[in-house]
């Protein structure tokens, strides 16, 4: 019997505080591939936040070049690739923390999470050819009217650079909800 090819657990820092790049502990065989979504001593090993119980679990699907966000709720979310690719871009909206305004964007593929602190914008575009099939661990469970803060993905001043067009007349490319939203004050 052959040693199976095992990849373990590691995080990279962003440039805004407490978002956080998690490489997922991933074991090859002949099958396929197995990813630990989490495990809560993993997390503690590698400095993160105990944030479980999960109290909300969402899989959107989205088709080719759908935008979605930019959303940030009172919550902590764990969000990853469950299938497809996505460009994934989080902008830190929390007016007293020292990276306020900043936005990281990342290319994100299955095996990798991103760990999106309360008070951070979340969105993606779905970069596949494919539907893109995008998991959200929440903390919190989401109701209408929570607390959080919301901002224009097309906000020039973000500077984000979307890989597909966007058809702002197209619901299948952008919800009228998104393209309704204020662009961040600084």
């Amino acid at each position: 019997m052959s040693a199976m090819p095992v990849r373990e657990m590691s995080t990279q820092t962003t440039a805004i505080e407490g978002l956080v790049v998690i490489q997922m502990k991933e074991v090859d065989d002949e099958r396929g591939v197995v990813r630990e979504f989490y495990r809560a001593s993993a997390w503690k090993e590698h400095d993160l936040p105990d944030l479980g119980p999960w109290l909300q679990i969402n899989v959107t699907e989205s088709k080719p070049g759908a935008l979605r966000g930019l959303h940030g709720e009172s919550m902590y979310k764990l969000v990853a690739i469950a299938a497809g690719r996505a460009f994934g871009a989080y902008v830190d909206v929390r007016r007293d923390s020292p990276t306020f305004g900043s936005v990281v964007t990342l290319d994100l593929v299955p095996g990798q999470q991103v760990l999106v602190p309360e008070g951070v914008c979340n969105g993606f575009q779905s970069a596949s050819d494919d539907n893109t099939q995008y998991l959200y661990c929440f903390d919190h469970e989401w109701v209408m009217g929570m607390a959080g803060t919301a901002v224009n993905p097309l906000d020039p001043s973000l500077g984000i650079d979307w890989p597909r067009p966007i058809d702002l007349t197209d619901r299948a490319s952008v919800s009228a909800k998104d393209v309704d939203l204020p662009v961040l004050e600084r």
